[in-house]
């Protein structure tokens, strides 16, 4: 596998990508949707939101917080996750940005 060259990118353009990884599974948008539509932070409730096992929901938590989209905080055998408002915020701001740049290209 070759080197890569994400080194060669702006700060800004790595965390775009990282953003667009994190959003480009529909099961994360989902993930993304129940936790924003919920008051407090949610445990096993997530699993019995999709159609998923408890494993690959495991993985897709994993890659949302690897982006810093959500946090998630240990209470007893339990990790219970919410949305990172300030990520979120960043988020938002950088891909908004991002696609009012691209239409004054088009």
């Amino acid at each position: 596998m070759g080197l890569s060259k994400k080194d060669e990118f702006s700060i800004r353009h790595n965390r775009l990508a990282d953003l667009a990884k994190a959003l480009a599974h529909p099961a994360r948008i989902a993930i993304l949707e129940f936790l924003a539509n919920s008051s407090a932070c949610m445990c096993g409730d997530i699993v019995e939101e999709l159609p998923l096992s408890q494993s690959t929901v495991s993985q897709h938590l994993q890659e949302l917080k690897k982006a810093g989209l959500i946090q998630g905080e240990i209470e007893g055998a339990k990790v219970c996750y919410c949305i990172n408002e300030k990520a979120w915020g960043e988020a938002k701001s950088l891909l908004s940005q991002f696609l009012i740049d691209i239409k004054k290209c088009c």
